[in-house]
């Protein structure tokens, strides 16, 4: 009997929602990042100031910090961490994943001009402490989205996992600054009536003691957002050892199924706390969720 790998909801209501009057983040909170350090959830998280689908205008993008001892219950800064104070980021910084590698703290996240069609970028920036940020600039000058950095070096060099639409892939560095050996990681499943149109990776890879898993997003013909799993080769990470048929969380509450962008649960982090993952995801691109899962449970059939 094959065992499939689901999630399930800590909380029926999103845990963060936007801020009424707020002049960053009253339109929409999602797709955040999460560490787990010094026994706290620290979460950096995407906002926009009015709604973000465009049917406002064009709304602008921050990136705001929020901090919780149960990862249910978050207490935010009052003011941004990341503004849209650079040219590339003149709409604003969108859907961070970190890391931390050697006491730094590594973000990969999309960096959004919109000054014309395809005008996003992966951008890279680092940090001592999740607030105060040192950016690096753009780390593949092409159109590309939804990238992370692996949580440790592997055989001596960095990995980076990126979307050349509709596949996820990857690279590799010596330096974090050049990148190169690009190939396809994973490809779209063609056949599949949840991931057949594009994906995506969901937060950066979780290391196991056998092997890595990588959540992922899948997009089908209707635009519909859900998210998947796979495991990939401990010292080989290019190779998928198993990828799980059926999605592990799918849109299905009202606040996931309705917002300003329908029928999306979208993640871009994850922290494992007392024996459990906890995976947080932004809902219809409007509030953000979290679902769980026991580590014993993460078994591939």
């Amino acid at each position: 009997c094959i065992v499939m790998i689901k999630l399930e909801r800590i909380a029926k209501q999103p845990i963060l929602n936007p801020i009424p009057g707020s002049t960053w983040e009253a339109g929409a909170v999602n797709n955040c990042a999460v560490i787990h350090k010094d026994g706290l959830i620290h979460m950096v998280y995407r906002s926009t100031d009015i709604t973000s689908n465009g049917a406002e205008g064009k709304y602008i993008n921050h990136l705001g910090y929020a901090i919780s001892r149960d990862g249910l219950h978050f207490n935010r800064l009052r003011d941004p961490i990341l503004v849209n104070d650079v040219p590339q980021e003149e709409r604003g910084p969108e859907d961070p994943r970190i890391v931390e590698i050697d006491e730094t703290y590594h973000m990969m996240y999309t960096g959004f001009g919109g000054r014309f069609p395809g005008d996003y970028r992966i951008c890279y920036a680092t940090s001592k402490n999740l607030i105060h940020w040192e950016r690096h600039g753009i780390v593949l000058d092409e159109e590309n989205k939804d990238a992370s950095l692996f949580p440790e070096e592997i055989n001596s060099k960095f990995i980076l996992l990126h979307r050349r639409p509709p596949d996820i892939w990857m690279a590799s560095s010596d330096d974090l600054i050049t990148w190169g050996d690009h190939r396809i990681l994973m490809e779209v499943n063609p056949n599949s009536t949840w991931e057949n149109e594009k994906i995506g990776i969901a937060g950066p890879p979780i290391k196991m003691e056998n092997s890595w898993l990588l959540i992922y997003h899948g997009v089908n013909t209707h635009n519909r957002y859900s998210l998947g799993i796979a495991e990939l080769d401990l010292e080989d990470p290019a190779k998928v050892i198993s990828r799980q048929i059926e999605p592990i969380l799918e849109p299905e509450l009202d606040w996931e199924l309705g917002g300003h962008v329908p029928n999306v649960v979208f993640s871009c982090g994850q922290v494992i706390l007392n024996d459990m993952l906890y995976v947080y995801y932004g809902a219809a691109d409007t509030v953000i969720g979290c679902a769980s899962i026991p580590l014993t449970d993460l078994k591939f059939g």
